[in-house]
């Protein structure tokens, strides 16, 4: 199952201190406000940056996207990954409707209770 680029969504107090202190590893904003939420890039590493968004940290992968968030012609959607994951017995803890055609989002929690997000940005591809 592919579930598209990577990234790692960081719960910070800060977002001013967490850029600069980001920008010191060669991080470079690639998008964001600039007030709640920043999109760092170094290479193909990215990691956003959230300021009173979540509670957490959050593993975060999203269909339609390469690593430097170019869309993809061809991917897998995300209700295609919703329910090849109910069919082997894993229940997102937020769902998306699986007749639906645009963007869209499951959140699952491992084991450990860790976050995963699967956003998908784009419309379902037409093959799809």
């Amino acid at each position: 199952m592919d579930l598209g680029a990577f990234s790692i969504s960081l719960t910070v107090n800060d977002l001013a201190a967490s850029r600069a202190f980001y920008a010191t590893l060669g991080f470079s904003k690639v998008a964001g406000d600039d007030t709640r939420f920043l999109i760092l890039r170094n290479g193909t590493t990215t990691i956003g940056l959230f300021q009173d968004m979540f509670p957490q940290n959050i593993l975060t992968f999203n269909p339609g996207y390469d690593a430097e968030a170019s869309p993809l012609a061809a991917f897998t959607d995300v209700r295609e990954i919703q329910a090849a994951l109910q069919a082997q017995g894993i229940e997102p803890v937020v769902t998306t409707d699986p007749d639906g055609t645009g963007v869209a989002h499951i959140v699952l929690v491992d084991p450990d209770g860790n976050q995963i997000l699967i956003d998908q940005h784009v419309p379902r591809p037409a093959s799809a």
